[in-house]
């Protein structure tokens, strides 16, 4: 039980400033579920194990989380799933309350959304072909189904132990009756993630009268059974309205361990339980409280914050064990997976140093244990398993963030040797970056991108190495976070590729998206120099060029060339909000002193590209970052450098905001005249001092304080403008 409280802790020191009815509330979590959002409206906990839900059965894109709100069908309902992914996996046992005769044909059920229903902790849907009700919530480790069957003498709960998704296959599974009311067994799979193993036990409220397998298409008699298809049904005779209660509890190390997860559920009453997940999400989404008398926005903001919780994903049984990188077992203290490194790096981990700061030591442990099993810190790892999806490694700005910002419980020492083993790795272009300065186009694809990014990696070690006095690697480092400046033309202002003959390749068409650019072009990825924008500034042959070329970036054509993948969405110009190298652009403005152009831009942005619909997202959730730069912009600020220590001001678009710290005391943001008129900041305090800067730092936040934040209709050009105002860039720093 101590381990469980460990998520959680200071808990207690929250402070509730009372803005009225229960935020739990304004959650929606159907808010991402359409488009190509990617969320689920699963049942869980934060940072949870289980996520416990719907699945269509449909295959697809848009399907990533097994759910799209377009879909008519459920197939079942499993109990992991992944939030705004681009790839769809997980989704692992798949069990279906029904009526009829058991038999090998995965039948479905239809469904209404109008008899739908999803709130934080609970998932509920009127199965209509079997006139069942089902309802489901979550522990961290476990999930708890309610069935309200018909009466029948055919009414049975399905395991469907074969059940996956997209390139997801079962590779081997086992069942096994341990009573007329626990059932344990795993589920081995592979897909994006190679070696998946689940397993899990069940207990029920109710005995069952008989059971009924098949493996792998035959059916057998018998209490235990492998194979790769194993689908078996828990038969009952059911009376009108009879409720079936059911746990089940999953390890990915063993059955023991699945049998434990189960025992966290202590109680039978399902609306306890439900109750006990609300109040658990109550207490975690008011560290961030806010007032506005815009319910829209509420529900926006709350749903944000409530994506930004559910990843990374508990990994380690209540015994602390987990699947190793090679699938062996191992023994960790609370560790964690699914990171999405490429995306979570630009806001979403650093809004968890302030959010969740007694996370951010099990986040790092978890990358050096990953460190230890694998080699390299990770890049992309679902279920401890590499994927290498996506370019960089952004492991690096993550724990460099994290030595920063002086957060303890990990080893500074042994992370940086596992950030200096990671940085001077030789797979994935890293080799020709170093011997070249820049990774030729001819040679390897997405080599602009992989260029700019390495080098701000590199940067972020460079931090590191001043601040534990690693001065061996300094010289090295330094040099190497000036590589963009390899790929950047001054003639066109875009960063471009260039050959091994050190020519830039031709022809160019700065629209066309795919070959040196990761899922976008060259105007979304020609800004990607957040450690060193003064020289970006200074690389144009213009005082102006970079501020010309922002403007066009938001006025020109949206017309897109070349291998345009659905993830370049909600554009504004060629600003692409649905794809992550875009979403600091905005903010840009104000290292070049125009910060009223950044609250232009931002207020655009949270207004266009966020809903309280299903489609309310312009782009893949990617576990967390769209919702946390929402988070971050609706407060007034963003991370555009997000191992920087500082946060640019933008256009706050609530009234009032109080962050619990986790000393407990306070962080407050008031915004004066605040409307949809009045987007720009006349003017700002810090503890009732006059504030020029046109950015935050995190030590002024996390020491508690007001912010005060007045905003008018017009402009004040004045504010920020000044050279010391300006946020940090690698060039002032010389």
């Amino acid at each position: 039980m101590k381990k469980t409280l460990l998520v959680f802790g200071a808990l207690s020191l929250i402070v509730l400033v009372g803005f009225g009815q229960r935020v739990v509330d304004f959650v929606n979590p159907f808010i991402g579920t359409g488009g190509h959002g990617h969320t689920y409206p699963a049942a869980t906990l934060p940072f949870g194990m289980v996520q416990v839900g719907p699945d269509n059965g449909s295959q697809g894109w848009d399907w990533s989380s097994g759910y799209h709100y377009s879909d008519t069908v459920i197939a079942g309902f499993s109990h992991t799933h992944l939030s705004g992914t681009g790839v769809g996996d997980l989704c692992d046992i798949s069990v279906l309350p029904m009526v009829g005769t058991p038999d090998t044909g995965r039948v479905t059920s239809n469904f209404s959304h109008k008899e739908e229903r999803a709130s934080p902790g609970f998932y509920g849907v009127k199965l209509r072909k079997f006139n069942v009700y089902a309802e489901m919530t979550a522990s961290l480790r476990a999930a708890m189904h309610r069935y309200a069957f018909p009466a029948s003498t055919n009414a049975s709960i399905r395991f469907d132990l074969g059940f996956g998704i997209n390139t997801d296959r079962t590779t081997e599974s086992y069942w096994r009756k341990v009573d007329d009311s626990t059932f344990v067994g795993y589920r081995f799979s592979t897909g994006w993630a190679r070696i998946q193993k689940v397993y899990f036990a069940v207990r029920l409220s109710k005995p069952v009268k008989s059971t009924t397998v098949f493996v792998d298409k035959k059916r057998q008699e018998t209490t235990e059974a492998t194979g790769k298809d194993i689908i078996a049904f828990l038969n009952f005779d059911t009376k009108s309205g009879e409720a079936i209660t059911m746990k089940v509890g999953i390890s990915y190390a063993d059955v023991e361990g699945a049998v434990e997860s189960m025992n966290e559920i202590r109680t039978w009453d399902f609306n306890l339980a439900k109750r006990g997940a609300s109040d658990l999400w109550e207490r975690e989404l008011r560290k961030v409280q806010i007032n506005t008398d815009d319910k829209k926005v509420k529900q926006i903001f709350y749903t944000a914050l409530y994506h930004t919780y559910l990843a990374p994903t508990i990994f380690s049984d209540r015994f602390g064990n987990y699947k190793g990188v090679k699938g062996e077992v191992y023994n960790g203290k609370m560790v964690l997976t699914t990171n999405s490194l490429w995306d979570t790096f630009r806001a979403e981990n650093p809004l968890l140093t302030i959010t969740q700061t007694e996370m951010v030591p099990s986040i790092v442990n978890s990358f050096l244990a990953f460190y230890d099993q694998y080699g390299y810190l990770p890049v992309w790892d679902l279920h401890f398993n590499e994927t290498n999806t996506m370019t960089g490694y952004h492991a690096v700005p993550v724990v460099a963030d994290a030595i920063l910002k002086n957060i303890r419980g990990f080893d500074y020492e042994r992370a940086y040797k596992a950030m200096r083993k990671s940085v001077m790795q030789n797979i994935r272009g890293t080799e020709m970056y170093r011997n070249f300065g820049f990774i030729p186009a001819d040679k390897m694809g997405q080599s602009v991108t992989m260029t700019a990014e390495y080098a701000f990696d590199d940067w972020c070690m460079l931090q590191v190495a001043k601040k534990l006095k690693k001065y061996t690697d300094t010289a090295s480092l330094a040099k190497r976070a000036t590589y963009w400046k390899n790929v950047f033309d001054p003639g066109s202002g875009f960063l471009r590729a260039k050959n091994m003959d050190g020519n830039f390749v031709k022809p160019f068409d700065p629209s066309a998206g795919g070959g040196p650019y990761t899922e976008g072009n060259a105007w979304q990825h020609s800004f990607f120099v957040p450690h060193d924008l003064n020289g970006l500034k200074n690389s144009y042959s213009t005082p102006d060029g970079l501020e010309n070329k922002l403007d066009s970036l938001f006025t020109v054509s949206s017309r897109q060339t070349g291998e345009t993948p659905p993830d370049v969405s909600g554009l504004l110009g060629q600003y692409a909000h649905g794809n992550e190298p875009s979403h600091h652009i905005a903010y840009i403005y104000a290292y070049l002193q125009k910060q009223w152009k950044s609250a232009e831009k931002v207020r655009e942005i949270m207004s266009r590209f966020y809903d309280n619909k299903p489609d309310g997202l312009s782009g893949n959730e990617d576990c967390g970052q769209m919702s946390a730069w929402y988070v971050f912009s609706a407060l007034g600020f963003y991370p555009v450098n997000p191992v920087s220590g500082e946060y640019v001001f933008g256009s706050p678009l609530v009234d009032q905001a109080v962050i619990v710290l986790p000393s407990g005391s306070t962080f407050q943001i008031k915004v004066l005249d605040n409307s949809k008129e009045n987007i720009y900041i006349q003017s700002i305090t810090l503890n009732g001092k006059p504030y020029t800067k046109s950015f935050i730092n995190h030590h002024d936040i996390l020491v508690g304080g007001i912010l005060t934040i007045r905003m008018g209709s017009r402009p004040n050009k004045l504010f920020g403008s000044q050279l010391a105002d300006l946020p940090r860039s690698m060039s002032l720093e010389k």
